[in-house]
Formats: C-alpha cells, structure tokens, sequence
C-alpha cells in the first residue's frame, strides 16, 4: 500500500483485476463499512456472498451493513443464512456474533425504532 492511499483504494485496485473474488469483495466491503459508507459496502458484501455462499463473515458483514441501514428485514434474513453457514462452517464464533446482532433486532423491533 503506497502512502497515502487508503486500504479501501488498495482493495479497489486488487478488485479491477480480480472482479468476483469473494476476499477482496468482502474485505472492501469491510473497509466502507469502516467509513460508514453503508450503501457501498452493501454492495460489495453482497456480491460476496454470491460469489461464495459459505463465506460466514461475509455475511456477518452484510447482516451489519443492513442493521446500520435500518433495512431490518433483509438484516435478519441474511443474519439467518449466515449463522446457518457459520454453524456448517463450525465458524462458532461468527454464530456468536450473529446472535448478537439478531438480538440488537429483535430490542430494536420491541422499541419499535
């Protein structure tokens, strides 16, 4: 990475020659989440987990994405998937994770935000 250049570019960069691959898709989508740049990251998160639909963090992240986007439906959707994959994965600490943000979810929905 060259001074100066943001880890996101960096993962950008490695994205025009690598277009589908699920690591790098996920780890940009990480980096915008980072920056708050929720509807980007969105996008990269979600074009991870279709390129490999048992990558769990990829999905944890994209349960996040959604949760900060007030899209609480699809969030839980995509919590569900990921914490069945997490659970094939035997990925238990993603499991743990999810069931955090599912119960964010469900405080958020008794409060009616």
């Amino acid at each position: 990475m060259q001074s100066g250049e943001s880890r996101a570019e960096t993962f950008r960069k490695l994205l025009d020659r690598d277009p589908n691959n699920p690591m790098i898709l996920c780890s940009l989508g990480i980096e915008l989440f980072k920056q708050k740049n929720y509807p980007e990251a969105r996008e990269h998160l979600e074009r991870a987990v279709e390129n490999k639909p048992d990558y769990s963090v990829a999905y944890r992240m994209l349960g996040r994405t959604l949760y900060e986007l007030h899209q609480d439906t699809e969030a839980r959707q995509i919590f569900e998937r990921g914490r069945q994959v997490a659970e094939e994965n035997r990925d238990l600490q993603t499991v743990k994770e999810i069931d955090v943000f599912m119960r964010r979810l469900e405080r958020r929905a008794e409060e009616g935000w």
